[in-house]
């Protein structure tokens, strides 16, 4: 089902968006996750709106020092429930936070979001995040291209971006991958929905 046109996207808004979604299971990391991050030594990792968590974990469980951060507080207590299963060696701290406002006391060897929608400009948050990035570090970004499939999953238009858009907000971080892909994912109910994704990765040289 689509979603409305829009949203604030506020605190109130994602923990009523959290508290709607019990299931039985969590969804699975995304595919770019693997894929992205094959060649990086594990180190200091941030996931910027990681929701229950499904990317942190998976960081975590191979060998990542992870924060996981969300302005919900329903998101990070199931966040919290699955990962008391982590494998070491990694390990994962949530945090409640609110991604507009906050600022971390440390730069990231990686600092990734998938699908995170603040209350603010889509890409002036995509910038907040790049200056989080550690010398050497990685950016990866996983967001809803602005034109979305026909029969696809309609995203509100403040939480699309268009690819070179994303690409040039996170200058002076040399991109290593700027892609679009379309991809079917199942969501609650059992229901098939297209998803069309923009991923860009990002490494700062300095």
């Amino acid at each position: 089902m689509a979603e409305a046109s829009t949203h604030d996207f506020d605190k109130d808004y994602w923990e009523r968006h959290w508290a709607q979604r019990h299931g039985p299971s969590e969804r699975a990391p995304h595919p770019y996750l693997a894929r992205e991050t094959a060649g990086l030594e594990p180190g200091t990792a941030l996931d910027a709106g990681c929701g229950t968590g499904s990317e942190a974990l998976w960081l975590a469980a191979r060998g990542w020092q992870v924060t996981g951060a969300d302005i919900a507080a329903h998101a990070l207590d199931r966040a919290a429930e699955r990962s008391a299963d982590l494998p070491e060696p990694g390990g994962v701290r949530w945090i409640e936070a609110d991604l507009t406002t906050w600022e971390p006391e440390r730069r990231f060897d990686l600092v990734t979001t998938a699908y995170a929608h603040p209350a603010m400009p889509q890409l002036d948050f995509y910038r907040r995040l790049a200056a989080w990035v550690a010398p050497g570090g990685t950016l990866l970004i996983v967001g809803h291209l602005h034109a979305a499939a026909a029969h696809g999953h309609h995203p509100p238009a403040a939480a699309a971006v268009a690819l070179a858009d994303i690409t040039a907000s996170v200058a002076p971080l040399r991109i290593a991958t700027a892609e679009e892909h379309t991809r079917t994912v199942t969501g609650p109910g059992g229901r098939d929905h297209l998803l069309r994704d923009a991923v860009v990765r990002a490494t700062r040289t300095r």
